[in-house]
């Protein structure tokens, strides 16, 4: 039965591991051993001659004014000798010890019973002082041996260690190293290598898998090389047939196709192109160096044929597996729908112009009505007459938001660029709105910071957008409240600002509240156009505009113009 390489590996790691569990154990119980005979001395030979060192001291005190004491001291130490009676002969002696003792009690005087005490204790020491040195002797001996021993394992298991580490792995480096050169081969297009190991455990296997797969490969490469070459002809006329021009780059930046939309609007050859990396080509050719480069995708026109065309870029990626594997760059034509925009803004400005001077007529013939040289009208034909001139004015109103936003998408806007003081269009627009204010009841607040430098701008547009902003402010904040019109200095802008504490705006509009026809859901009043004119206005002077609000906190409309320097 073959034996697979994971049982091998597995195998070398319980022998390294029983290695070190034999060592580990002889080490052990050895050192287990000569701990326990050193305790056994401590134990039984040196507590013996602690014990007989007290008696001494205590038959000192047999003749002294504290010989009770002492004869007391002196029974506690016999006791405990008697207890820990270890060597042979010790035993007699201690009970001759007990003996002259218990006559040395009764006759305290006689100086031989002391001798024969002393005798008898310093038999029990040389007893003991004798077992010590056998035993350390006996200790040193089974150390020695212990040495021996251990060392002997020690370097039976160190040379079937280092045998066991340099043949081992030749085990599993040895068919690493010829599979990775077949890999190589076959990375090479090398289809005829082969891998022959004579082994039946997993690299045996992983070699006839190897040599299937070169087979396989050998077979593909020769009997499906034109079936290729057929698919990429067929995918080169879908890629030709395809409307919009469409170039694809592959991640490593190399140009893969272009179609013929493509390479006309470049004036490039398909040599030119195909196959060569993108930055070469941005060197060589500008529109192509806009195609790779800009990353927003606004329309832009090129001449084709002495014809203005209006193209849109898409980038599409190609991912293979969750992984990025290039971008596909197509120009979609969209000249008809610029057309169709361009006839839209010239109908919205003629129709506005046209409709504005009837409207202008009406209103005037309404102010006439209202004049009592022409004729006393009733209560309701005064209501009547006012609704009709509410109407008159949301109209006209309504018609200038159309022609100024035909201006702006037209490309129109004319400017009056000159140095302007800031507070000069923060003081037109408050007299512009003030009797407004004052019948709603609410008070302009003005908070200008000094030493402004004059503002670059044309004054009658950015003044139109501040009024712009207080009359939003105005008609939304409630009765008897205040409106703060600031001025102030933001790095190279002059910053106006129009601070108002009405209901405000839900976060989720405020980055559309610029936008052309939005309104907020629930506001009454308003086309959607006066805001979006208002940013294209402040934006064409080299501006910025926003918005800070919070439902319930009010809203603060700024815009910053450029400070001329």
């Amino acid at each position: 039965m073959a034996v697979k390489l994971k049982t091998k590996v597995a195998g070398g790691g319980i022998f390294l591991f029983a290695l070190l569990m034999l060592v580990g154990a002889v080490s052990f119980y050895y050192f287990n051993r000569i701990t326990g005979e050193a305790k056994d001395i401590i134990k039984d030979n040196y507590e013996t001659l602690n014990y007989a060192r007290d008696m001494l001291k205590e038959m000192d005190g047999f003749r002294s004014s504290d010989s009770l004491a002492a004869y007391s001291n002196f029974e506690k130490t016999l006791r405990l000798q008697e207890r820990n009676i270890t060597e042979p002969g010790e035993r007699e002696l201690t009970e001759s010890l007990r003996n002259n003792f218990k006559v040395m009690q009764l006759l305290p005087a006689n100086d031989s019973l002391r001798m024969l005490i002393r005798k008898d204790i310093s038999g029990i020491m040389q007893l003991n002082l004798q077992a010590i040195d056998m035993k350390n002797q006996a200790a040193k001996a089974s150390a020695e041996n212990a040495k021996t021993i251990i060392t002997i394992i020690l370097t039976i298991c160190t040379l079937l260690g280092i045998t066991f580490i340099f043949n081992f792995p030749s085990l599993v480096a040895s068919p690493v190293a010829r599979l990775t050169e077949g890999i190589k081969a076959i990375a090479a297009k090398n289809y005829s290598q082969r891998i022959h190991l004579n082994r039946k455990d997993e690299f045996g296997e992983l070699a006839n898998a190897f040599n299937t797969m070169a087979e396989r490969l050998d077979e593909y490469e020769h009997s499906n090389l034109s079936r290729i070459l057929f698919e990429k002809q067929r995918a080169e006329a879908v890629i030709n047939s395809l409307k919009d021009a469409s170039i694809g780059i592959d991640h490593k930046g190399i140009i893969l196709f272009a179609n013929e939309q493509a390479l006309q609007l470049l004036h490039l050859s398909n040599q030119d192109l195909v196959g060569l990396q993108q930055e070469e080509v941005k060197k060589r050719n500008d529109l192509f160096r806009f195609l790779v480069s800009e990353q927003q995708n606004i329309p832009f026109k090129i001449v084709v044929d002495g014809k203005e065309n209006y193209f849109a870029k898409e980038l599409m990626e190609l991912t293979h597996e969750g992984r990025k594997t290039g971008n596909v760059i197509i120009l979609k034509n969209i000249t008809p729908f610029k057309e169709l925009d361009v006839a839209k803004t010239n109908f919205i400005a003629t129709v506005s112009h046209e409709l504005k001077t009837p409207l202008a007529s009406s209103d005037f013939s309404l102010k006439l009505l209202e004049d009592e040289r022409v004729g006393t009208l009733t209560e309701e034909q005064k209501e009547l007459v006012q609704s009709l001139r509410e109407d008159n004015k949301r109209l006209l109103r309504i018609l200038s938001e159309l022609l100024d936003m035909s201006q702006v998408e037209s490309g129109k806007i004319q400017l009056n660029l000159r140095e302007v003081p800031p507070a000069s269009l923060v003081d037109k627009a408050v007299e512009s709105v003030s009797n407004v204010a004052r019948e709603k009841g609410i008070t302009l607040k003005k908070e200008l910071a000094p030493n402004l430098p004059s503002v670059y701008t044309d004054e009658d547009k950015s003044t139109w957008v501040l009024n712009n902003f207080l009359t939003n402010a105005i008609r939304y904040s409630p009765g008897d409240q205040f409106i703060i019109i600031a001025l102030r200095q933001v790095d190279h802008f002059v910053e106006y600002s129009v601070q108002d504490f009405g209901k405000g705006i839900d976060p989720q509009y405020r980055d559309k509240i610029f936008d052309r026809y939005f309104r907020v859901p629930g506001s009454k009043e308003g086309s959607g156009l006066g805001l979006a004119i208002c940013r294209e206005f402040i934006e064409a002077q080299g501006g910025q505009v926003g918005v800070e609000t919070a439902p319930g906190t009010g809203s603060r409309f700024y815009f910053r113009l450029p400070v001329r320097e």
